[in-house]
């Protein structure tokens, strides 16, 4: 789960201008196949922040699209502009043929195994939400559980998170509507299939957690925000909660929270042995924890802090009785495992697995087993361990790909992980010991996965550093003779860009673009000094990272001069704003997908406050100046020549709100930017992403690689 602000917002003299008719605009959507822009109202919103006159003309678009109806007017201005031009394009209907078809699979979950039954997720070709499964025994005959496709004609209703309780008699689970990072909470008896009353709101980045015997789950949640400002409104306070079954969430009891610190968060998880209530909290997005637990069967609640002082990354592994077990980056920056006796009045730290070159991330128990998920050159190795640290093997895994769901515990004989790569979707494995990982479940596949090259390079950057990066191409396609190619990157926040099956991404591989995912600094694939390498005052690295592997592309022939397409998605689209500013010449066309575009103003809304981590604080002066250096918004260059651009956002993306990408677009349109189009695409019933229905994927990235091929050239074929 992964601030004060100085300046007023001071609109309410400032909006004397009428805002755009939207059916005038689309009415002037295209003229003799002209592209024409809407007429965006500007607003006389001048601050003057650290000596430098700040202008948003555009900031009245950060108002809400379900409150404002003149941000409404202009939404629907810029998506008749949009669709206009999308419209005319050769190659979209292919390609949502070609990703319907790449989408025709079982996407499997990693099954949870509780009181004898599986429980796992599955959604299946041509449904929009994936149903909820469970199997009674290992060999027994499966049932669906919760199918969410019941809860809303749009398919934009989602089940989120779930959890069973440890007898398999219950499952709590999560529903998001809308794409939202908001979640309703609710109970089912497994049994029977019946939902209980039992229902909780205003939960959101939270844990589920049943307690021993099922009398209640722990669950983390903010207060309820003002009428109005649900999608906009920051988050603090959160607390975690205590909900007993049976009885109303005002009767619901307060387990955790830190009135004096309202910026921390706060998320519960049990020990798979009921001993330990085990409560992590953090102030932002760095990985930088402090520990608190509760002994489940003590006669009162009584917290006890474990780890001070949000300086290192705790993450728990799991307990046996009171030995937990911890992989943590204190002294190790690319992670180590820790043991702790937490019945001693002073608990010492014993380490178990040492720092490797290798970076750890994620870890369980499996009965006395440990097992490892090392990220080694941005992909995966599983590696076993006694209890005592003794290595007991690397397990087999089939291929250059990603490990992820790993699950299981100490009272386990048994755990499941799903391997995937970027030709190959999540097939789940099942292990206990050293050696081969058996098949659990795979999906048959619409495509071939040998005629698909996936191979890694490594790169320089401007300062020398070597990055590493993905291609993936079809087999008949020669690299080295210039294909039209797609450059992904991220590059924040301590997120890896490992391998990983897109659908939409293989329709462009299949006709016949190449696929390129560049591991930036900012990530977390060489641990905190790779992530301290790209933040902060370190930022630019990560775009110097970025613009060197378009030129290392070029350089190599991998893709023509004017054959380049760019996309990232939040910190992402961040990336693309800031790259196309900086090096608009580079880049044939581009992508930016629900990104940050203004920041100067991006701790004031919902989730943004706890960006600072990786972004710093626009209010104060030293971090102000250097994000002011790179923000996409403020530094569009007039009279200069960009790529042809589309830039994506969905009204109801509370994790970076859509004004990000309105007033982004807006400043691009309106100064001289080159006859290249510059288009917005605004989902409705949507968010930053989770949760979105197959349907609307397949519309969204049919049209957006519809334009991107357009704009470099790779010809679709019907």
């Amino acid at each position: 789960m992964r601030i004060t602000t100085i300046f007023a917002l001071a609109l309410a003299s400032s909006t004397a201008i009428s805002p755009v008719s939207a059916l005038a605009q689309a009415s002037a959507t295209m003229k003799d196949d002209a592209l024409t822009y809407p007429e965006t109202k500007t607003v006389d919103v001048v601050e003057e922040q650290f000596g430098e006159k700040i202008t948003d003309p555009y900031r009245w678009l950060e108002n809400d699209v379900r409150e404002d109806s003149d941000v409404a007017a202009w939404v629907d201005a810029q998506n008749a502009v949009t669709n206009a031009y999308l419209e005319k394009l050769d190659g979209r209907e292919a390609l949502a043929a070609s990703m319907t078809k790449l989408f025709d699979y079982d996407a499997l979950g990693v099954p949870v195994e509780a009181g004898g039954k599986y429980f796992y997720e599955r959604k299946s070709g041509g449904q929009n939400q994936a149903v909820l499964y469970v199997r009674e025994g290992e060999d027994g005959e499966e049932r669906v559980l919760i199918d969410p496709a019941k809860w809303s004609d749009d398919g934009a209703t989602a089940l989120a998170e779930w959890k069973p309780s440890d007898d398999g008699s219950l499952l709590v689970y999560a529903i998001q509507d809308g794409g939202s990072d908001w979640r309703t909470v609710k109970v089912i008896e497994i049994a029977t299939g019946k939902i209980l009353d039992d229902t909780v709101e205003w939960v959101k980045f939270s844990n589920l957690a049943w307690m021993p015997k099922n009398f209640g789950f722990l669950y983390s949640r903010f207060p309820a925000p003002e009428e109005g400002e649900t999608f906009q409104s920051l988050n603090k306070d959160q607390t975690i909660y205590l909900h007993l079954i049976g009885r109303p969430q005002a009767e619901d009891m307060k387990v955790y929270e830190t009135p004096d610190r309202p910026d921390l968060n706060h998320v519960a998880e049990l020990t798979s042995d009921s001993e330990w209530v085990v409560i992590s909290s953090s102030s932002g997005t760095d990985e930088r924890y402090e520990i608190t637990l509760v002994k489940v069967d003590a006669p009162e609640l009584e917290t006890r802090t474990l780890i001070k002082g949000l300086e290192n990354n705790w993450t728990l592994v799991d307990g046996i009785g009171d030995i937990l077990y911890f992989a943590t980056d204190k002294d190790a920056p690319r992670r180590r495992i820790m043991k702790t006796d937490v019945s001693a009045e002073t608990p010492e730290w014993e380490e178990i697995v040492p720092e490797h070159v290798a970076t750890i991330d994620s870890a369980i128990l499996v009965g006395e087993t440990l097992a490892v998920d090392y990220i080694d050159d941005a992909k995966s190795r599983l590696e076993l361990f006694a209890l005592d640290g003794t290595p007991k093997g690397i397990v087999d895994l089939p291929g250059l790909g990603q490990v992820s769901g790993l699950d299981g515990s100490a009272k386990d004989s048994e755990a499941f992980f799903a391997f995937t790569s970027f030709n190959r979707p999540s097939t789940i494995y099942r292990f206990g010991d050293v050696g081969a990982p058996k098949v659990w479940a795979k999906p048959d596949i619409p495509f071939d996965p040998e005629n698909i090259v996936v191979s890694q390079r490594f790169y320089e950057s401007k300062d020398g550093t070597k990055i590493p990066m993905f291609l993936v191409h079809r087999k008949d396609i020669d690299p080295s003779k210039g294909a039209p190619t797609l450059l992904y990157g991220y590059g924040g926040f301590n997120i890896s860009l490992l391998p990983e099956y897109s659908a939409p991404k293989m329709a462009w591989i299949e006709a016949g673009g190449v696929y390129a995912s560049a591991n930036l600094r900012g990530g977390g694939e060489y641990g905190k000094e790779w992530h301290d390498g790209g933040r902060l005052n370190n930022k630019q690295n990560v775009f110097d990272d970025f613009i060197a592997a378009g030129e290392y592309l070029i350089e190599e022939g991998i893709t023509p001069q004017d054959g380049l397409a760019i996309e990232g998605r939040s910190n992402g689209g961040l990336l693309v704003g800031v790259v196309v500013n900086q090096r608009p010449d580079l880049f044939t066309a581009g992508h930016a997908a629900v990104g940050v575009m203004d920041m100067l103003r991006f701790d004031r809304f919902t989730a943004g406050r706890y960006w600072v981590d990786d972004y710093g604080y626009p209010g104060k002066e030293a971090d102000f100046h250097v994000l002011r250096e790179y923000s996409p918004y403020h530094n569009i260059k007039d009279g200069t020549d960009y790529p042809a651009l589309i830039v994506s956002t969905a009204d109801t993306d509370d994790r970076v709100v859509p004004g990000h990408s309105f007033k982004y677009t807006a400043r691009l349109q309106a100064l001289g930017t080159g006859d290249k189009p510059h288009l917005i695409r605004i989902e409705t019933r949507a968010g930053h992403g989770s949760g979105k229905p197959t349907d609307k994927l397949i519309e969204e990235y049919s049209d957006i690689y519809g334009f991107l091929a357009d704009a470099v050239g790779l010809d679709i074929a019907d």
